[in-house]
């Protein structure tokens, strides 16, 4: 047991007392809006992404034909036996 009792913003419960309340209330309203700041330029970003990629035209691209399928051949591997079927001496 320590000599002197730990200093904690939580009760055994984990849940936050008066004094941490106190502590984080003048943060309160900045928080909020940096917040919301960064959740609006992260959308921003990924909203004009969005719009500038679906405006590039590939019509000058030229996309070369289907190669040509190699005719079709027989298989030629080593089959093995089923398990069924057991080779005597």
């Amino acid at each position: 047991m320590p000599l002197i009792p730990r200093s904690s913003y939580y009760t055994k419960d984990y849940r936050q007392t008066a004094a941490l309340i106190r502590a984080r209330q003048p943060f309160l309203i900045k928080n909020i809006f940096t917040g919301l700041g960064i959740a609006t330029f992260a959308i921003s970003v990924y909203a004009f992404t969005i719009k500038a990629v679906a405006q590039d035209d590939f019509s000058d691209v030229q996309v070369p034909n289907a190669p040509e399928q190699p005719p079709h051949t027989p298989h030629t591997g080593v089959l093995k036996a089923p398990p069924e079927v057991a080779i005597e001496k």
